[in-house]
């Protein structure tokens, strides 16, 4: 009776081993070149993306964690891909395949990368894509990797005296000639300094009168602009402010309807991550809250001014944008990169049907604060100017005739059919 008690916990013994041993599925990843194709038949999407930062020896390393559901859809499943920005791509296979594993539900696996230093932004998705247009098919996460710790300089101890024999002191002596020169640096440096102030004074005195000198241009300043799918007007609107500030306010504009092909190649979230990344402003062009939407039809044709079509990608860039903006909030040296730029007049902040986002942000008002704005994206590169940049170029100045096809946009935006908005306040000081 004994040996049949202990034969059937054996045997009990010998299945709980074989069970485990079928939960058992190691991920092999290697880097990835290629670009993934998307199927009409695609397993499930992720259901979840985790990344942690974790330190190994003197580096920083990401543990980058997903989940998979078990369910019908994964006998389609090839792969996990996982894109890290500024890093190469992975492509992680399951051996065995998952469905000859015994288990339902949802498995999480993990994966140990080191990486560089900065914003890093991760995407991981299941392979073979969804077909395209069916929405987004990946999961990301943005994370900051801060510079390595570098090891602290070896320090000379306060009591070390150096001990040398046979030591012979030397007298050293000061040449007159030495004074002298130092005596004519000094005073030379202080008689520069005087004509650099007295031009400076004669400049902000009389300096309406003497005949501008053609200074070479400004390096141009980086600017992103990302704005939410509203009507063809708004369209209109924000074409014209990404005209204007790239070819009269020496500013290098990224919109997405200039870079449909680079959106294509990269997808929208790692276009707006290398963007934002590179820019030293980030525009939010926000609409006024209210003017309802255009309907078909609701504005004329107009030869003179075109309307361009609404690209598909500006539906996913602006949460996107959102959610970034939401990310940095709890610093304030981050969230100065992110202004909004309304057209309209400025909105109290009790009364503002802004995104809970963006009502912390450093906010603009067109065509009111046009000059204040091109001046404001400017001011945050003066250390990298030349001292005669920062000394006679004391501001951004454009013609009136430069402002009219953005003034006539955003007053295309306030029509209400043949009715137009009073607009006196909106060109204040332009």
């Amino acid at each position: 009776m004994c040996f049949m008690k202990w034969g059937v916990a054996l045997m009990l013994f010998c299945c709980v081993q074989e069970r485990v041993k079928s939960h058992e599925i190691e991920v092999k990843c290697r880097e990835y070149n290629g670009s993934p194709a998307a199927n009409n038949i695609s397993p499930s999407l992720l259901a979840d993306l985790k990344v942690e930062k974790v330190t190994v020896g003197k580096n920083y390393m990401l543990n980058v964690s997903w989940a998979i559901n078990i369910d019908a859809s994964i006998k389609y499943l090839n792969g996990t891909l996982i894109k890290i920005s500024g890093e190469p791509d992975y492509y992680c296979e399951y051996d065995p395949h998952l469905t000859k594993a015994n288990i339902t539900g949802q498995v999480w696996f993990h994966y140990l990368v080191k990486v560089g230093h900065g914003d890093l932004v991760i995407q991981a998705a299941n392979l073979p894509l969804p077909p395209l247009n069916s929405g987004p098919s990946y999961k990301f996460v943005q994370i900051r990797i801060p510079y390595p710790k570098q090891p602290p300089s070896p320090q000379i101890p306060t009591d070390f005296t150096p001990r040398f024999k046979d030591f012979t002191p030397v007298v050293t002596t000061t040449s007159p000639l030495e004074i002298e020169r130092v005596a004519v640096i000094i005073f030379g440096a202080l008689g520069g300094l005087m004509i650099l102030s007295s031009c400076f004074i004669m400049y902000k005195s009389f300096g309406h009168k003497i005949a501008r000198i053609p200074w070479p241009p400004m390096v141009p300043v980086p600017v992103l602009l990302v704005y939410p799918p509203e009507n063809p007007a708004f369209q209109q609107a924000v074409v014209a402010l990404a005209e204007f500030l790239q070819c009269h306010s020496s500013c290098s504009v990224a919109i997405d309807m200039w870079q449909q092909g680079r959106i294509a190649e990269l997808g929208p979230i790692r276009w707006l991550a290398e963007q934002a990344k590179a820019a030293d402003q980030v525009l939010i062009i926000c609409p006024q809250v209210d003017i309802p939407s255009s309907q078909p039809g609701y504005f004329p044709p107009n030869r003179n001014f075109p309307e361009p079509s609404i690209p598909a990608a500006a539906h996913d860039l602006y949460p996107l944008i959102l959610n970034m903006v939401a990310s940095h909030t709890k610093s304030a040296n981050d969230l100065a990169k992110f202004w909004v730029v309304q057209l309209g007049k400025q909105q109290d902040k009790g009364a503002s049907k802004l995104p809970l986002e963006l009502r912390a942000c450093k906010s603009f008002c067109l065509m009111k604060d046009l000059k204040k704005l091109c001046r404001s994206l400017h001011s945050h590169r003066q250390d990298k100017k030349k001292i005669s940049d920062l000394i006679f170029r004391s501001g951004v100045s454009f013609s009136e005739k430069s402002t009219a096809k953005l003034r006539k946009a955003i007053e295309k935006h306030f029509q209400r059919g043949d009715t137009t908005l009073e607009l006196s306040l909106l060109y204040e000081n332009v």
